[in-house]
């Protein structure tokens, strides 16, 4: 191989190893910034259950508070809010043992979701982890006679989606609602066909029809 050739491709292999330099930090900047699948955190107003063996005193659901503690005497000293749950149950630990050694408990969060619009029950709820938008629906009594199950909107923070739910749910199937989500059914129109236009039009010709049979025998 000639020295200039032997340049060239010394040269596209250092290219190609930066590229894959910039593609591999570039991946791994963008998963540490996407937040663990199935461990959201909590946020003030959300509720945590706690599920105490043999201690029914300490079990319960309790609100999280705007600072980021448990509304509860013994607990209110632990932040929930923010934290993966594995550090919470971590905090609960440390906070339990003295109680008793190798205490077992169990931790669910309830993410406060408010379901309204065009459904038969609507408030806020306090909807268990990997709540899917269809389940939470249905908590609310699921869709009234007017109720648009392929426009249904979700405000999620700062931003709104359009789901539908008639046409395409197995596409959100596996998507949960999130803490501080607002899901609203739409309300679809009045408008029914056969009611309001087929049967007024066959009335209007019927008594068109028969005018003009009166006008004919007279």
């Amino acid at each position: 191989m000639l020295p200039e050739t032997r340049g060239n491709s010394r040269i596209r292999l250092g290219a190609q190893w930066v590229v894959a330099a910039l593609l591999f930090a570039f991946v791994a900047s963008a998963a540490a910034q996407v937040p663990v699948p199935g461990d959201p955190p909590l946020r003030p107003g959300d509720m945590l259950r706690i599920t105490v063996w043999r201690h029914p005193e300490l079990s319960g659901d309790f609100a999280v508070a705007p600072d980021s503690t448990l509304v509860h005497p013994l607990y209110q000293t632990v932040k929930v809010a923010g934290a993966p749950m594995t550090v919470v149950r971590a905090r609960l630990l440390g906070l339990l043992a003295p109680y008793e050694q190798g205490v077992d408990f169990v931790i669910e969060p309830l993410f406060a979701v408010t379901v309204a619009g065009e459904v038969r029950q609507p408030n806020l709820y306090q909807l268990p982890q990997g709540t899917t938008f269809a389940q939470a629906i249905a908590r609310a009594g699921g869709p009234t006679e007017l109720g648009r199950l392929d426009e249904v909107h979700v405000i999620r923070r700062d931003r709104t989606m359009v789901i539908n739910l008639a046409q395409e749910y197995s596409r959100y199937e596996g998507v949960p609602v999130a803490s501080g989500d607002q899901v609203l059914v739409a309300r679809r129109s009045n408008f029914n066909f056969l009611r309001d236009f087929l049967y007024p039009v066959a009335s209007l010709t019927a008594a068109v029809a028969a005018v003009l049979a009166y006008s004919r025998y007279r």
